[in-house]
């Protein structure tokens, strides 16, 4: 029984479930090139089915998400998500009344789900798959935080845990703590949009000038280059009250976006970032430890966009009483997709554990490939096989070379996992700031991030055991004595965002071997391979396409090494 999952909102994406198996998922920006894309996800429902070998008309249920207010009145006008994308991606002029417009946005987006709206989405959603060609279909409306409840509670291999959902807003709430056991998920707590974390931190990324909804990870970063003090000293402090598992924000997002432009006025932004982000890992550690306590489950898995806080989660995992965690890898709204097919294969079948990778999308054979390279005169291409490739890798990067790394399925998320990466070596600041200069450029605080060998994880970090990170999801600090090793990929507070790279990965897993051979730690820096502020790339087209943009000198794409003889 296949169900297809659809997110036709901020990082729309598709999913397609099958049984207990994930079959595909991709998120449209892919696709259209469109950073976070807003669309309806025809490119990415249309790779889903092609994978599958799939017609519309195989597709029985199809699971959808999210029908508040907002979201029903832009399916109703597309025309104004679109402008709220160019606005908010800064694509088009200052405004007027900016700050109306904002006000209006977030009085509206608390109201939640009204009589009425639910089914008007689902006539809205169900005319645009009509007019892809699906016909029998059932259509299956999935709330917004029981989706992302679902896709942590059922790709965590618990088979008991504390289930907590903490994200901006969605259909009327900010947040929610379940417990999933004996293959229940049931919700004991419901948090409000007024109330919201993930909001607070969005205004301020607001404030200092970034992307809201995408730039928050740059203000965590930013916040490590303020002079530190002590949270009584923070001017923000009073502004959420945690009492048990109740988040009780002082203001209304209106009014808190005010005082938050006045305290902002007078000072640094690295200050106003340390403010924020010292009172959001206050506010999350008195919650989360609040939410074990009362539940008494130590077993705790976690979704929604708060919790892309690296930093954040480094202080939640120090609780005493946390045993185990996890975060599902897509933890933002660009995962909706795929939690609501989980949760309607829950409810139609009973599955409640998903056989589950971040390797979920497009692969390109050998053909294909070759195809694409074969037109661009610049480029010198020999073909290698797959361990010849993670050794010649391995010495490139070990002679302090980046290369580009793309083959097999691309990774569902944020995160480049391996297969669609750029690699350099860690301790090499010489590298690090060519990549930025040629290829990424990033904001001068922004870290990369390494690719650890799980077997050298406890050798470079202050690692407990608690969990091993596949995903990059979440900080921890680097060993004193590993720190001139890892400089390329380590902040300036000496905290590190790996990826622990076992054998789910063979051929990564193999080239990091290699390194190890050379250096003595499986270990490189490993960052999306993409131009900053475009999608991580989806084909080979991309990726040569990128290699010519960037200059870069060598890359390796499925069978192939291939030499930019324009490189530098």
């Amino acid at each position: 029984m296949y169900v297809l999952g659809v997110w036709d909102q901020h990082d729309a994406g598709a999913a397609l479930i099958d049984d207990k198996k994930v079959v595909f998922a991709a998120n449209e920006e892919r696709f259209t090139k469109r950073k976070l894309e807003m669309k309806f996800p025809v490119h990415s429902i249309h790779a889903a089915l092609n994978f599958a070998g799939l017609k519309p008309g195989d597709i029985e249920h199809i699971a959808v998400s999210t029908t508040e207010l907002t979201k029903t009145l832009e399916r109703l006008m597309p025309y104004s998500r679109e402008y709220y994308y160019n606005f908010r991606r800064r694509k088009i002029p200052k405004p007027m009344f900016e700050n109306f417009r904002h006000n209006l946005k977030y009085s509206m987006t608390g109201v939640g789900i009204l009589p009425g709206t639910t089914a008007l989405s689902k006539y809205l959603l169900a005319r645009e798959l009509r007019h892809m060609g699906f016909r029998k279909f059932k259509l299956h409306v999935v709330e917004h935080h029981v989706a992302h409840a679902a896709s942590a509670a059922f790709t965590s291999g618990l088979r008991k845990s504390l289930v907590i959902t903490l994200d901006g807003l969605g259909d009327g709430l900010s947040g929610s703590i379940s417990v999933f056991e004996n293959g229940n998920l049931e919700r004991r707590l419901r948090i409000p949009a007024r109330d919201s974390l993930g909001i607070f931190f969005e205004q301020v990324t607001n404030i200092v000038g970034m992307r809201e909804l995408e730039d928050e990870g740059k203000v965590m970063a930013m916040a490590d280059y303020s002079y530190p003090f002590d949270i009584e000293e923070n001017r923000m402090k009073d502004f959420f009250k945690i009492e048990g598992t109740n988040i009780m924000a002082k203001y209304s997002p209106v009014k808190q976006f005010s005082v938050l432009q006045k305290i902002a006025w007078s000072l640094p932004r690295e200050q106003f970032a340390y403010m924020a982000q010292q009172l959001l890992e206050a506010a999350m550690l008195k919650f989360v430890g609040n939410a074990i306590s009362r539940y008494n489950i130590g077993d705790v898995v976690m979704a929604g966009g708060t919790f892309s806080n690296v930093k954040a989660n480094m202080m939640l995992r120090g609780i005493d009483a946390l045993k185990h965690w996890y975060i599902f890898p897509h933890m933002g709204d660009g995962g909706i997709a795929l939690g609501s097919a989980m949760y309607v294969g829950h409810m139609l079948a009973g599955t409640t554990s998903y056989s589950f990778s971040p390797y979920l999308g497009n692969m390109y054979t050998d053909e294909e490939t070759a195809r694409v390279l074969k037109g661009e005169r610049q480029f010198a291409v020999q073909e290698e096989g797959q361990t010849e490739q993670a050794s010649h890798a391995a010495e490139l990067i070990d002679k302090g070379n980046y290369v580009f790394w793309f083959h097999d399925r691309m990774e569902y998320g944020p995160r480049a996992l391996g297969n669609r990466s750029i690699l350099a070596p860690t301790g090499s600041d010489e590298v690090k700031d060519k990549l930025n200069m040629y290829v990424k450029k990033r904001e001068w605080f922004q870290p990369f991030a390494p690719s650890i060998l799980e077997e050298d994880a406890a050798r470079v970090l202050e690692y407990d055991g608690k969990g091993a990170d596949k995903f990059m999801t979440m900080a921890y600090m680097v060993k004193k004595d590993m720190q001139g090793l890892t400089k390329a990929v380590m902040h300036i507070d000496g905290s590190a965002r790996p990826q622990m790279v076992g054998e789910e990965n063979p051929l990564y897993y193999r080239l990091l071997k290699g390194v190890k051979n050379r250096s003595g730690v499986g270990m490189v820096l490993n960052t999306s391979f993409n131009i900053h502020g475009m999608p991580i790339v989806l084909s080979p087209y991309d990726a040569a396409e990128t290699m010519k943009k960037t200059r870069t000198k060598y890359m390796f794409i499925n069978g192939f090494f291939v030499t930019n003889k324009a490189g530098v």
